[in-house]
């Protein structure tokens, strides 16, 4: 896991948790890396999401088995008005933007325990689209496509049966194949 930019230390660390108990993955936190102003687009006041995977891409260590990069920065891809994160499907480097996920972008108060479960539940779904998982049709999987912060709210921290069971799967066949 690595910061793009300044990122909360008590969220990443939180993060790592999650995602070693979920997963049963251990999770190395790396220094933070500068964010690509390149990627930055000037007339959306947005990173454009597809510049900062590259840019994790390129600077992924081989030895790992997945490249989280954590923002604050607003992300979207050219066709949407923004992401939440984006992953290289079957590959190492995801992107996950705590900036929509942060209960205060939306006027709300602040509600830690929401904003850690948000950020949970993309860090997940995007560590699934890296090992192959697609979109589930179960609302409750944290695989199901989260196009507005409710559907992010409504699901689950966890796999459906399915997912899990492929999840677990490409996971063994990524660690062999390693």
């Amino acid at each position: 896991m690595v910061p793009v930019g300044i990122v909360d230390r008590e969220v990443i660390a939180q993060v790592a948790e999650a995602v070693e108990r979920r997963c049963g993955l251990p999770c190395k936190i790396f220094a933070p890396m500068d964010k690509p102003e390149h990627a930055y687009d000037r007339k959306r006041c947005q990173y454009n999401s597809r510049f900062l995977l590259e840019h994790l891409i390129k600077c992924c260590p081989r030895e790992i088995l997945s490249f989280i990069g954590l923002t604050r920065l607003d992300l979207y891809v050219p066709i949407l008005k923004y992401v939440y994160g984006l992953a290289q499907m079957d590959g190492k480097c995801c992107i996950v933007s705590l900036h929509r996920l942060n209960p205060q972008f939306y006027g709300h108060p602040p509600d830690p325990h929401l904003y850690r479960a948000r950020v949970e539940k993309t860090v997940l779904h995007e560590l699934g689209h890296c090992l192959g998982l697609t979109h589930c049709r179960d609302r409750h999987c944290v695989m199901y496509s989260s196009t507005t912060i409710e559907h992010t709210d409504y699901k689950q921290a966890d796999f459906c049966s399915t997912c899990l069971e492929l999840f677990r799967w490409h996971l063994e066949k990524r660690l062999a194949d390693a």
